[in-house]
Formats: C-alpha cells, structure tokens, sequence
C-alpha cells in the first residue's frame, strides 16, 4: 500500500486525484488505479527527497512522467527488461542473461 495521505502535500493530492481518474478513465477498476496512483505518487516524493525512507528501485529507476512520454505513443510497453529479468531470475529460468525481452517474454508465459 502506499504512505498515509496525511503525510502527502497538496500538490501531490492534486498528483494522486489526476492519476487516479486517468486510470479510471481508461476502464482499470478503482481499487487499482488507487494502488497505482499511490505508487507513482510515493516514488514521486521519494526522488523528490520528500520521503523519510526511500528503496533503491525507487531512487534509480526513472521518473513516471518521463516513462510516460516515452511509452504512451506506442501504448503499453508491458514490463522492462529489467522486470522480467527480475522474474526469470526469481523462477530460476536458465540462460535468462542471454535473453532479449521479446524471449524472455514467451519464456516466462511457459
């Protein structure tokens, strides 16, 4: 879940309300676009330094707006190569290292 709102500035009220209806918007269930949008929201403040603790995928990773621009001309890009490298790694798939995204894909939908 995602840090209490009461910790939240207005701004990023604003930030969550905005994501929260776009995701609603494009036909997700609410109860997911809230997980999302407190997500986008909490990585927001913690590259921002306005969190108290941050994880490293938050601070290293590049920013929602950003991801955004780069993938909403061609739709969803589905997961990173990073993420699925991540998942091949945590099912034990062998040669996952070698593997370009589209194998790794229909690796892990074996």
């Amino acid at each position: 879940m995602h840090i209490p709102q009461q910790y939240w500035s207005a701004k990023r009220e604003r930030q969550y309300a905005h994501i929260k209806d776009s995701l609603i918007q494009r036909g997700k269930p609410a109860p997911l676009a809230e997980e999302i949008a407190g997500r986008v929201v909490n990585k927001e403040r913690a590259q921002h330094g306005e969190s108290v603790s941050a994880s490293a995928s938050s601070l290293n990773d590049m920013p929602a707006s950003r991801r955004g621009g780069l993938r909403s001309h061609s739709g969803t890009g589905g997961r990173t190569l990073l993420q699925l490298r991540n998942e091949a790694r945590q099912r034990g798939l062998r040669g996952r290292s070698s593997m370009n995204k589209a194998q790794l894909e229909e690796a892990l939908r074996r």
